[in-house]
C-alpha cells in the first residue's frame, strides 16, 4: 500500500473528511487529495512533503516514521546542508602597513646639508674682502621612523543561534521541523501563551493561524499573509534568514 493509500485509508477510518483534516494540520484541502494520490509536487519540494506526511499521519492516527522512511526510498534521504549555502564567505581584508622612513635616508640627507654648507663656505672665503665669520652649522633633526600602525586580530563570532519567539494572540496550530524531517513540535499554542525556540540549524515552522500570532526571528517581527497556512524555512544568519513560502 502505497503512502497516499495508507493516509486515505487511516482518514476514512477514523471517520474523518478532507476538510477536517485540513482545518487540524492547516493544510489545503487541494494538497492533502494530491497527497492521498501520491501525488507530492505540489508540496513545494521533499522537506516540505516530509514535513506534511508527519502532519496528516498524526492527525488521522498512523505512524508517520515508515512513512517517511517510505518516501525516502522512493525519493532518496534527504541531503545535508553544505556551510557555504548557509553562510556566505567573508572576504578578508588586507591591511597595509605604512611604509618606514629609512634611517639611511636621513643620514644621506643630512650628509648633503653638511656638504652644500661647506661648499657655500669654501666659496665665500675666496670671494670676500674679509675673512667670513666662524658660523656654526645646523644641522637638521633626524625623522623620527613612524611606527606600525596596531593590527588589531580579528576576532571570530562564536556559533550563530536563531531564537524564535511566538506569542499567541488567538488559538494557534504551530508545527516546527528539522531539515532532516524530524519533528521539534507540533501542537496548539493557546492564546496569551508565547513559546521560544533556540536552533542552531535551519528549521520549517508550518503556522496555522498567522494573523492570531506575533512571531519575531532574532528580535524581528515577521509579516506573513493573513488569509493562508504559513510555511518559513529559519536559517540562523544571513542577510535573510526566514523564507516564507
Amino acid at each position: 500500500m502505497s503512502i497516499g493509500d495508507t493516509l486515505a485509508d487511516a482518514r476514512r477510518q477514523g471517520g474523518l473528511t478532507v476538510t477536517q483534516v485540513s482545518q487540524q494540520t492547516r493544510i489545503r484541502e487541494t494538497l492533502i487529495k494530491a497527497i492521498e494520490q501520491d501525488d507530492f509536487s505540489p508540496c513545494g519540494g521533499d522537506f516540505y512533503a516530509r514535513g506534511h506526511i508527519r502532519s496528516i499521519a498524526s492527525v488521522v492516527g498512523t505512524d508517520p516514521v515508515p512513512l517517511i522512511r517510505e518516501y525516502d526510498d522512493e525519493h532518496g534521504p534527504p541531503g545535508g546542508m553544505r556551510a557555504a549555502e548557509i553562510f556566505e564567505p567573508a572576504t578578508p581584508i588586507r591591511i597595509r602597513e605604512p611604509r618606514r622612513f629609512g634611517l639611511g635616508k636621513v643620514l644621506a640627507v643630512v650628509l648633503l646639508g653638511v656638504i652644500g654648507f661647506a661648499a657655500y663656505y669654501l666659496v665665500s672665503t675666496q670671494t670676500g674682502s674679509h675673512p667670513p665669520t666662524a658660523q656654526t652649522a645646523t644641522l637638521p633633526p633626524a625623522a623620527k621612523p613612524t611606527p606600525h600602525a596596531a593590527v588589531t586580530p580579528a576576532t571570530h563570532a562564536g556559533p550563530t543561534l536563531a531564537v524564535i519567539r511566538l506569542t499567541a494572540n488567538q488559538d494557534c496550530w504551530v508545527s516546527l521541523t528539522s531539515s532532516a524531517g524530524k519533528q521539534l513540535y507540533q501542537g496548539i499554542i493557546l492564546a496569551g501563551k508565547t513559546r521560544t525556540w533556540r536552533e542552531g540549524r535551519p528549521v520549517l515552522m508550518v503556522i496555522g493561524n498567522p494573523p492570531g500570532i506575533v512571531l519575531t526571528v532574532n528580535g524581528k517581527t515577521q509579516r506573513m499573509s493573513p488569509n493562508q497556512v504559513a510555511h518559513l524555512t529559519i536559517r540562523p544568519s544571513g542577510d535573510h534568514p526566514v523564507t516564507i513560502g
